[in-house]
């Protein structure tokens, strides 16, 4: 018997009153368990809204530009007990673009190649006409983009971000002053023909790719960085990791270095608390956090990912590998939800299990550090007179310099190498 459901916004963190940005059906389409019906964007990634029935779409109740919560009524949808799927309601959102705990991707003013809307009557009767949700302006705006400008590609001509992006990326390519504004002056990326040289393939850039590019490119050349590096004895570490996994391997549970490298910043956030905060949104005072939720950078074949693991100070070892594992391995198969990548207060980039002696991460804006872990080696170590084996880590520690100097820093890094290199202060 067919039956009336409601379609609901689900969880999606804490945000409220995020806009719709697309809507992907419409009433009397037939739609499948899973097929996404909306697109929502908050201030720190965009979002498709899944289907929980399968059915009919009887009638819509929201548009492009409308304002949701967790709860507001997307649709009604007709649906047999057959139809039905088998799945939670509450499902939450999954993300499709950035990690959320970094900002919205919202760029510094490009370049002088674009141009800045007209503060005219004209330009805003204009604008209002333009056929674009109040997101995509707002973005626009942020990017110094007249929308008038921007040739739509959705839905009846609809301006899409990917417009307003295309847009820059066009105007940016043109040659330098061509637009006569003001800017950095950097001279336009030179438009090559690669064929001519040989055998090419273009392949498209991955939507977590283009937008967490924005926000790489924002926070690279907004933030002063300074990367102090260093490396940490962990050999006695190693050995007891090792004899732990021996321990859980039949609990499924596998101790990486990077467990312990969790427990050990946070004790260095405790010891350092300038690191443990934020600057709030006039630059001009400190946001000092009382929790300690810190971002792991993981790898997936789509880009980069940075889940937060929340709490690590009042968790052990065993469990945060536990949850390192789980979050890893949900990540890689895109079932990261929005929540889960928000609030981080710090974050670490490892790639030991890759190789390298040193890099230079970029900071996790609105956060103030990020630790970067390159390959252990083992390196002969004066001690006692005489040279020993010992296994060393090296660190690179990157700091927005606006709020630490370097004395901080290094003895940040110095203690995070002490704490590593004994773990029983882990316990301290």
């Amino acid at each position: 018997m067919a039956e009336i459901k409601q379609v609901l916004v689900p969880d999606i963190g804490d945000y409220k009153d995020v806009s719709i940005i697309e809507v992907m059906v419409k009433a009397g389409d037939t739609i499948k368990a899973e097929d996404n019906l909306v697109t929502l964007e908050t201030d720190k990634a965009a979002m498709d809204v899944p289907s929980p029935y399968s059915g009919v779409i009887k009638e819509m109740k929201v548009k492009v530009g409308d304002k949701v919560s967790q709860g507001s009524l997307i649709l009604l949808l007709e649906s047999s007990d057959a139809a039905t799927a088998p799945m939670k309601t509450d499902k939450p959102a999954a993300p499709v673009s950035a990690p959320a705990s970094a900002p919205a991707p919202v760029a510094a003013k490009p370049a002088a190649a674009v141009p800045v809307a007209v503060q005219t009557s004209q330009a805003v009767v204009a604008e209002a006409k333009a056929h674009a949700s109040p997101a995509i302006r707002r973005f626009a705006r942020e990017l110094g983009v007249q929308i008038t400008q921007v040739k739509g590609s959705g839905e009846k001509g609809r301006v899409t971000k990917d417009d307003v992006q295309n847009f820059v990326k066009a105007a940016l390519a043109q040659p330098r002053g061509a637009t006569g504004g003001n800017g950095l002056q950097v001279l336009a990326m030179p438009v090559v023909d690669f064929a001519k040289f040989g055998a090419i393939e273009i392949r498209p850039l991955s939507r977590i790719k283009k937008l967490s590019g924005a926000n790489l490119h924002r926070n690279w050349v907004t933030i002063p960085h300074i990367t102090q590096f260093d490396e940490a004895d962990i050999t006695e570490m190693e050995a007891f990791r090792k004899e732990l996994n021996v321990e859980y391997v039949k609990q499924n549970i596998k101790i990486t270095p990077l467990a312990f490298m969790l427990k050990a910043v946070v004790v260095a956030l405790q010891q350092f608390p300038e690191f443990n905060a934020s600057l709030d949104a006039s630059g001009e005072n400190l946001v000092l956090k009382q929790y300690f939720h810190i971002g792991v950078a993981v790898d997936t074949p789509d880009g980069l990912m940075v889940p937060v693991l929340r709490d690590v100070d009042k968790k052990g070892i065993v469990q945060l590998a536990k949850e390192l594992g789980e979050v890893s391995a949900r990540a890689r198969e895109k079932k990261i939800t929005a929540a889960e990548m928000q609030g981080g207060c710090f974050s670490i980039s490892s790639l030991g299990g890759i190789g390298g002696t040193a890099f230079t991460p970029i900071i996790n804006a609105p956060e103030l550090a990020i630790l970067g872990v390159s390959k252990a080696s083992i390196k002969p170590m004066h001690q006692d007179d005489t040279f020993v084996a010992r296994l060393m880590l090296p660190l690179s520690l990157s700091y927005d310099h606006r709020v630490i100097d370097g004395a901080a820093a290094a003895r940040f890094i110095v203690f995070l190498t002490q704490v590593l290199a004994d773990v029983r202060r882990l316990a301290l």
